[in-house]
């Protein structure tokens, strides 16, 4: 069974930045290395949004929300996606969710708040 487990959340000011990990487990090098890999958020009251994708192509793919202020980047050697986000804005409070597009697994979440 795959599993992601996701870190770095928490309070941010505005204009901030934060270093979401996730460390993704029950699969092996091989298939997880030909599995994309990506980030996803949910703001409350709000249906979740696709953020960033990193393919097994080395391809990346950003969303609206992504776009411009965050870079995802992935280490297969250590089994981890990562999602920098710089110049956060208070719209960027959401709990984001890592996930693997073999089977749509998706992790349990990290929570972001920017506020002053």
């Amino acid at each position: 069974q795959i599993q992601l487990v996701e870190s770095g959340g928490g309070l941010v000011q505005p204009g901030g930045s934060l270093l979401l990990t996730c460390l993704v487990s029950g699969i092996s090098d091989s298939i997880l290395a030909d599995t994309g890999l990506g980030w996803s958020r949910q703001a409350p009251g709000k249906e979740r949004e696709f953020v960033a994708s990193f393919n097994s192509r080395g391809f990346t793919n950003y969303g609206p929300s992504g776009q411009g202020r965050f870079t995802i980047t992935r280490d297969n050697a250590k089994n981890a996606v990562y999602l920098q986000m710089d110049d956060l804005k208070p719209d960027d409070t959401a709990t984001y969710y890592c996930r693997e597009y073999r089977l749509g697994t998706f992790g349990q979440g990290t929570q972001v708040t920017v506020s002053s």
